[in-house]
Protein backbone atom coordinates (compact mmCIF):
# COMPACT_ATOMS: atom_id res chain seq x y z
CA UNK A 1 0.00 0.00 0.00
CA UNK A 2 1.25 3.25 -1.28
CA UNK A 3 1.22 5.87 2.00
CA UNK A 4 -0.60 9.18 1.15
CA UNK A 5 1.57 12.39 0.65
CA UNK A 6 0.96 14.49 3.81
CA UNK A 7 1.14 17.61 1.58
CA UNK A 8 -1.96 16.99 -0.57
CA UNK A 9 -3.99 15.82 2.45
CA UNK A 10 -5.24 19.18 2.18
CA UNK A 11 -7.98 21.74 1.59
CA UNK A 12 -7.47 23.77 -1.01
CA UNK A 13 -10.68 25.43 -1.32
CA UNK A 14 -13.66 26.27 0.47
CA UNK A 15 -16.99 27.49 -0.26
CA UNK A 16 -20.25 28.24 2.06
CA UNK A 17 -23.55 27.46 1.06
CA UNK A 18 -24.43 31.16 0.88
CA UNK A 19 -28.57 29.84 0.47
CA UNK A 20 -27.67 28.86 4.04
CA UNK A 21 -26.67 32.45 5.59
CA UNK A 22 -29.36 34.89 5.89
CA UNK A 23 -27.59 37.90 7.10
CA UNK A 24 -24.40 38.64 8.45
CA UNK A 25 -22.69 41.75 9.33
CA UNK A 26 -19.30 43.36 8.48
CA UNK A 27 -17.48 41.83 11.84
CA UNK A 28 -18.55 38.24 10.59
CA UNK A 29 -17.70 38.55 7.24
CA UNK A 30 -14.35 39.51 8.17
CA UNK A 31 -14.68 36.47 10.45
CA UNK A 32 -15.18 34.12 7.51
CA UNK A 33 -12.78 36.24 5.48
CA UNK A 34 -10.07 35.59 7.78
CA UNK A 35 -11.17 31.83 8.61
CA UNK A 36 -11.16 30.48 4.92
CA UNK A 37 -7.87 32.43 4.24
CA UNK A 38 -5.81 30.71 7.34
CA UNK A 39 -7.75 27.61 6.52
CA UNK A 40 -6.25 27.38 2.99
CA UNK A 41 -2.78 28.55 4.33
CA UNK A 42 -2.30 25.93 6.50
CA UNK A 43 -4.67 22.91 7.15
CA UNK A 44 -4.99 18.88 7.32
CA UNK A 45 -8.22 16.97 5.87
CA UNK A 46 -7.96 13.42 5.71
CA UNK A 47 -11.13 12.08 4.94
CA UNK A 48 -10.95 8.05 6.41
CA UNK A 49 -12.77 6.23 4.13
CA UNK A 50 -10.74 4.61 1.50
CA UNK A 51 -11.73 5.50 -2.37
CA UNK A 52 -11.36 2.66 -5.06
CA UNK A 53 -9.03 4.81 -7.22
CA UNK A 54 -6.69 5.88 -4.10
CA UNK A 55 -7.34 9.45 -4.23
CA UNK A 56 -5.82 11.29 -0.87
CA UNK A 57 -6.21 14.58 -1.92
CA UNK A 58 -5.84 17.48 -2.06
CA UNK A 59 -9.94 18.40 -1.53
CA UNK A 60 -12.53 21.42 -2.09
CA UNK A 61 -14.93 21.67 0.26
CA UNK A 62 -18.63 23.02 0.47
CA UNK A 63 -20.04 23.29 4.11
CA UNK A 64 -23.86 23.64 4.10
CA UNK A 65 -26.77 23.18 6.58
CA UNK A 66 -29.87 21.15 5.78
CA UNK A 67 -32.76 19.78 7.68
CA UNK A 68 -30.80 20.28 10.96
CA UNK A 69 -27.79 18.73 9.90
CA UNK A 70 -23.85 19.93 8.76
CA UNK A 71 -22.79 18.42 5.42
CA UNK A 72 -19.29 18.29 4.48
CA UNK A 73 -19.44 17.95 0.41
CA UNK A 74 -16.19 16.52 -0.69
CA UNK A 75 -14.55 16.65 -3.72
CA UNK A 76 -11.38 16.27 -5.67
CA UNK A 77 -9.03 18.46 -6.84
CA UNK A 78 -10.77 18.77 -10.59
CA UNK A 79 -14.55 19.45 -8.69
CA UNK A 80 -15.33 15.79 -9.01
CA UNK A 81 -17.60 14.96 -6.22
CA UNK A 82 -16.26 12.30 -3.71
CA UNK A 83 -17.95 12.26 -0.67
CA UNK A 84 -20.70 14.17 1.82
CA UNK A 85 -19.92 13.66 5.42
CA UNK A 86 -23.31 14.27 7.60
CA UNK A 87 -23.12 15.66 11.12
CA UNK A 88 -26.40 16.30 13.14
CA UNK A 89 -26.30 20.25 14.56
CA UNK A 90 -27.73 19.54 18.15
CA UNK A 91 -24.66 19.05 19.86
CA UNK A 92 -23.49 22.70 18.15
CA UNK A 93 -26.67 24.36 19.08
CA UNK A 94 -25.11 25.48 22.57
CA UNK A 95 -21.68 26.42 21.60
CA UNK A 96 -22.75 27.97 18.08
CA UNK A 97 -25.11 30.32 20.52
CA UNK A 98 -22.82 30.83 23.17
CA UNK A 99 -19.74 31.89 20.51
CA UNK A 100 -22.03 34.26 18.88
CA UNK A 101 -23.30 35.82 22.26
CA UNK A 102 -19.40 36.33 23.37
CA UNK A 103 -18.35 37.54 19.46
CA UNK A 104 -21.42 40.20 20.67
CA UNK A 105 -20.17 41.02 23.51
CA UNK A 106 -16.27 41.38 22.33
CA UNK A 107 -17.26 43.51 19.82
CA UNK A 108 -19.05 45.91 21.79
CA UNK A 109 -15.98 45.46 24.15
CA UNK A 110 -13.41 47.17 21.85
CA UNK A 111 -15.96 50.12 20.65
CA UNK A 112 -16.20 51.14 24.60
CA UNK A 113 -14.14 48.85 27.13
CA UNK A 114 -10.52 49.01 28.04
CA UNK A 115 -7.85 46.73 26.92
CA UNK A 116 -7.53 44.83 29.95
CA UNK A 117 -11.79 44.13 29.75
CA UNK A 118 -11.28 43.73 26.24
CA UNK A 119 -8.55 40.94 26.72
CA UNK A 120 -10.79 39.29 29.74
CA UNK A 121 -13.75 38.74 26.72
CA UNK A 122 -11.37 37.71 24.07
CA UNK A 123 -9.86 35.14 26.23
CA UNK A 124 -13.37 33.67 27.28
CA UNK A 125 -14.08 33.86 23.48
CA UNK A 126 -10.90 32.11 22.47
CA UNK A 127 -11.78 29.33 25.33
CA UNK A 128 -15.22 28.83 23.82
CA UNK A 129 -13.67 28.32 20.30
CA UNK A 130 -11.12 25.96 21.54
CA UNK A 131 -13.88 23.93 23.67
CA UNK A 132 -16.02 23.90 20.05
CA UNK A 133 -13.08 22.78 18.12
CA UNK A 134 -12.03 20.04 20.08
CA UNK A 135 -16.52 18.70 20.30
CA UNK A 136 -15.80 19.00 16.23
CA UNK A 137 -12.58 16.88 16.42
CA UNK A 138 -14.83 14.18 18.41
CA UNK A 139 -17.77 14.64 16.29
CA UNK A 140 -15.06 14.02 12.86
CA UNK A 141 -13.19 11.11 14.75
CA UNK A 142 -13.63 8.20 12.10
CA UNK A 143 -15.18 10.13 9.32
CA UNK A 144 -12.55 12.82 8.83
CA UNK A 145 -9.08 13.75 10.36
CA UNK A 146 -8.44 17.44 10.81
CA UNK A 147 -6.22 19.19 13.71
CA UNK A 148 -6.99 21.71 16.24
CA UNK A 149 -6.36 24.71 14.20
CA UNK A 150 -8.56 23.59 10.88
CA UNK A 151 -11.43 21.99 13.63
CA UNK A 152 -11.21 25.79 14.88
CA UNK A 153 -11.56 27.50 11.37
CA UNK A 154 -14.47 25.26 10.46
CA UNK A 155 -15.64 25.71 12.89
CA UNK A 156 -16.19 29.50 12.78
CA UNK A 157 -17.39 28.85 8.86
CA UNK A 158 -20.17 26.77 10.84
CA UNK A 159 -20.94 29.64 13.15
CA UNK A 160 -21.59 31.77 9.65
CA UNK A 161 -23.75 29.94 8.41
CA UNK A 162 -26.47 29.93 11.33
CA UNK A 163 -26.44 33.45 11.31
CA UNK A 164 -30.11 34.52 11.33
CA UNK A 165 -31.29 38.24 10.22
Amino acid sequence: MVEADPSKQRIISVDLDESSIVWRNPDVEQERRVAIFDLLEDNKFVPQRGHDDGYAGPYRLKLRVEDGRLIFEIAREDGSPLEAIILGLGRFRRPIRDYFAICDSYYQAIKTSTAQQIETVDMARRGLHNEAAEMLMDRLDGKIAVDFDTARRLFTLICVLHIKS
